[in-house]
């Protein structure tokens, strides 16, 4: 039968993951072995890609056992401190490809920490728990913050009478860290907290906000969405409930083979859409399946 097919063209990886996997392919091309210190992008399809090409992904954990010389890429997440201290005592090779959105947001939070902390001030930071990005942001303050997953989580915590300054994982949604900073904002006044006090920082990617708009109006002018999205990718999540409030008709895979045909009507127009981390030729492959349907 087939169906109507059009992709997203805002879709796919952002210029941080696009470095980084230029990065890795260019180190590959050397013959020489290449370790990713956690997944290079939340995507299997895109890591299996890598890893045929000999991208080998290990944990923190495994770098104390790596030899000398060893070349060890940092992924577009970034890392803390503490990974770079262990890199130099082992004199392990690290490829430098941490998104410059990140570095700039890990110095300014390692900046303002040390701006704050004298006045008995905290650190709050708006981010999955556990997520790269924010262990690699914690690492900048000795772990000494705050995590927030949600507006709801900001309305329960314990601050301090000291200054506040309120930071966001940069691929996070900026409605719900401008809910987190109202949340914040009200407890303080509850506590009887001076809000002079909280200082909020705009640290969300500035390409990753504006996809979120652009992605509504695609969804909203297709009657099926379908969402390809590693199940690990932070931003996927974000961007995909986007896409389920914009159109109610929007289906999350990872690959094609996630695709059912009892999804499609007649006549229906397909949007392909998906997060950061997707790689633009796993939508077409997409798109080929939906029109061959």
């Amino acid at each position: 039968m087939g169906y109507h097919v059009e992709i997203d063209k805002r879709s796919g990886f952002c210029s941080g993951v696009i470095s980084a996997i230029t990065c890795a392919e260019k180190a590959l091309e050397t013959n020489r072995e290449v370790y990713s210190l956690g997944a290079i992008v939340h995507n299997n399809e895109e890591l299996h890609r890598l890893e045929s090409k000999g991208l080998k992904v290990i944990g923190r954990k495994d770098l104390s056992d790596l030899p000398a010389n060893t070349t060890v890429l940092i992924r577009a997440h970034g890392e803390p401190p503490s990974t770079y201290e262990i890199a130099a005592s082992r004199n392990i090779d690290l490829l430098e490809c941490t998104c410059p959105v990140v570095l700039q947001l890990q110095k300014k939070i390692k900046q303002e920490y040390a701006r704050i902390r004298p006045d008995n001030g905290k650190i709050l930071i708006f981010g999955k728990k556990g997520h790269a990005e924010v262990e690699g942001l914690l690492g900048q303050v000795d772990g000494d913050a705050i995590v927030v997953e949600n507006y709801r989580e900001a309305g329960k915590i314990t601050l301090p009478e000291g200054p506040v300054s309120l930071f966001s994982q940069t691929t996070k949604n900026p409605d719900e860290y401008k809910k987190t900073a109202d949340n914040i904002r009200v407890l303080m006044q509850k506590s009887g907290l001076d809000t002079g006090k909280l200082k909020i920082f705009n640290t969300i990617c500035a390409q990753v906000n504006g996809r979120q708009e652009a992605l509504i109006r695609f969804a909203k002018s297709k009657s099926i969405i379908l969402f390809v999205a590693g199940k690990e990718s932070s931003n996927g999540k974000v961007l995909f409930r986007i896409c389920k409030e914009a159109n109610p008709r929007t289906y999350a895979i990872e690959n094609p083979g996630d695709i059912s045909a009892q999804w499609f009507r007649p006549g229906d127009l397909a949007g392909i859409c998906g997060a950061t981390s997707t790689p633009f030729w796993l939508m077409e492959k997409v798109a080929e399946k939906v029109r061959n349907l």
